[in-house]
């Protein structure tokens, strides 16, 4: 289907998101869509699929002026979305959130829904367990399933909105090649990313939106530094690696043992130093998840001990490591980080420590300007942080980290970020380090993993790696571990120390 965007205008206030955006998409293309945080791409894409509408311009499929007033609209037209968060019900079974948006009577014939189901996904490839309940599901596997759900309804324009954000690089292939085929077979494919490598590898073609206008057009080959210069309007450099000065021990786990519904995790030893960071690589679903949430207080040890800043914390709820100084920072910005329907300022008041029985909204006010301020968080106090964009929502989370901190863990700390954002955000804590702040994060990004660690630790399948330097580390070496080969006598949990 053949998608043209004709002076698409959008505001939110005083906020321009779409300024006269001119783009047309023919069918069978694979199209990036590239811009820094705030830059409009997921705006655009949002009225494209029928979330919000535009305040003036024209939506074209197929040569036809179309009304696009809802994403039931939208897909009823054959444009489904494909969101940073999948839009799924955990609660429920993988047949069931197949169903969602189907029509029909009540009385749905699951055998034959079921049946055709399994024949459908294997032509992706994919071998989602129907019966599974979608908390079980990586975010991968979930990314599968709504493009399987959108695909059955009948999307022939599908968007992906930071896809690969928070997957593998395994799963992120595997994603690829269901991209490159439902190219092949005519279907129109939008891929929006910050991600200038992912847009490099599998898109015909790119645009760039820098503050809400399109400001390049560019075909392969690619020339990086110009897309990044058309994002930033200046070259950006990640820098020089800054190992951090270890001090004291912060967090000491004793033959960690965790358990849960997927895999199993068998006595982890490890010390972490106030000023270093550790980072955690593996295939998503692997345990570190795990791992992160018991050090938090989030998930109960089956055995083994967690001791912070010397105290015994072993089986204390989250928050009295919170009372001693540990955050845990959520992938799921708006399922465990935030909270739909409070404002920025809200959020800051909340997170304040409390002095009085009163809450101080100015003070929370004047915390939320600064802080908005400082993390450059494209909002205001009073909006809503459903309403950010992804980024932004990620800004918001680590601008609530309290100071000082003895133990930071973070969940993909720059998830949905722009490189510049992200090199902010490290700076940012790399100045924590150097005033005693141990961290230990998880990233899918290689790169990342490697660029700002001090020790790296790899899991594969409840597998756990002795700490590996990472200034005499490769991603090819990170890879290979993570995908199960070349573990050794001198990579193996009983050397964790």
């Amino acid at each position: 289907m053949k998608v043209e965007l004709r002076n698409i205008q959008k505001h939110f206030g005083p906020v321009h998101a779409n300024d006269d955006i001119n783009l047309e998409i023919p069918a069978g293309l694979i199209q990036g869509i590239l811009g820094e945080n705030g830059a409009g791409k997921s705006t655009l894409m949002k009225i494209l699929s029928g979330f919000i509408q535009a305040d003036s311009g024209e939506i074209l499929l197929d040569g036809q002026p179309r009304k696009i007033l809802s994403p039931a609209d939208a897909i009823r037209l054959g444009v489904g979305m494909l969101h940073q968060d999948p839009l799924d019900f955990p609660p429920m079974k993988v047949i069931e959130n197949f169903l969602v948006g189907q029509p029909g009577s009540l009385f749905v014939p699951y055998k034959a829904v079921r049946k055709g189901f399994l024949s459908f996904q294997e032509q992706f490839g994919f071998s989602l367990d129907p019966d599974a309940y979608i908390d079980t599901l990586t975010v991968g596997e979930r990314q599968q399933l709504e493009i399987l759900r959108l695909l059955w309804l009948g999307a022939r324009v599908l968007i992906l909105d930071e896809p690969t954000t928070g997957i593998s690089a395994i799963q992120k292939e595997r994603l690829f090649e269901t991209l490159r085929l439902l190219a092949s077979q005519g279907k129109t494919i939008i891929f929006v990313s910050h991600k200038l490598e992912d847009v490099e590898v599998l898109c015909h073609r790119a645009v760039v939106l820098q503050k809400g206008k399109l400001v390049g057009a560019v075909e392969p080959p690619y020339d990086i530094d110009k897309l990044v210069e058309l994002m930033f309007g200046k070259a950006v450099k990640l820098g020089d690696r800054t190992p951090g000065t270890p001090g004291e021990c912060v967090l000491e786990l004793n033959n960690l043992c965790l358990e849960d519904h997927r895999l199993q995790i068998r006595d982890v030893n490890l010390k972490l130093c106030s000023g270093e960071v550790i980072g955690l690589a593996g295939m998503e679903g692997s345990g570190q998840g795990s791992l992160l949430r018991a050090c938090a207080g989030i998930l109960r040890p089956v055995s083994g001990t967690v001791t912070v800043k010397g105290k015994d914390m072993t089986g204390s709820p989250y928050p009295r490591f919170v009372d001693n100084r540990v955050a845990f920072l959520p992938a799921s910005r708006m399922e465990e980080g935030l909270i739909p329907g409070l404002t920025l300022a809200e959020h800051f008041t909340l997170a304040e420590e409390k002095h009085g029985l009163l809450i101080d909204q100015e003070r929370g006010l004047e915390t939320a300007r600064n802080r908005i301020q400082e993390f450059s968080i494209y909002g205001t106090p009073a909006s809503r942080v459903e309403k950010l964009s992804g980024g932004n929502q990620q800004r918001a989370l680590l601008a609530l980290l309290k100071s000082p901190l003895n133990l930071l863990l973070l969940e993909n700390p720059t998830r949905g970020l722009d490189i510049e954002s992200s090199i902010y955000i490290w700076r940012k804590l790399k100045e924590r380090c150097r005033q005693g702040t141990a961290i230990l994060f998880i990233s899918p990004d290689l790169e990342e993993v490697l660029q700002y660690s001090d020790r790296i630790i790899v899991f594969f399948s409840g597998r756990v790696s002795a700490p590996l330097d990472a200034s005499s580390t490769t991603v090819e070496r990170l890879g290979q571990l993570i995908g199960g080969k070349n573990w050794t006598e001198t990579v193996s949990h009983e050397e964790l120390q």
